[in-house]
């Protein structure tokens, strides 16, 4: 049997053991006031199958970004000096003016 939380117009919240076939609750256990209204709480829901994917839902326990090769800070090769961006095409006389 499920319990629901219910809140009275005088701000008292109570939770009542009843049964799915039980009429509702129409006054607050603790003043007698009335109409109550039952508390709903969202509930976690995960699809699962082969046409979802384990990334498509969040996780609280990712490892932290490892500094090293992230490519910040990286020397360039000694093949290519920075900011050398030529493709192998030799430029001439007449391609400059």
């Amino acid at each position: 049997m499920p319990i629901y939380e219910y809140r009275c117009p005088n701000g008292h919240t109570f939770e009542v053991f009843q049964r799915m076939a039980d009429p509702p609750v129409e006054t607050c256990t603790t003043c007698g006031a009335g109409p109550v209204e039952k508390v709903l709480f969202p509930v976690a829901v995960h699809f699962k199958g082969s046409g979802f994917y384990s990334t498509d839902y969040g996780r609280g326990n990712r490892k932290p970004a490892s500094k090293e090769g992230d490519g910040a800070g990286e020397k360039p090769t000694k093949d290519k000096p920075a900011g050398d961006t030529t493709t192998g095409e030799k430029k001439t006389s007449a391609d400059a003016g």
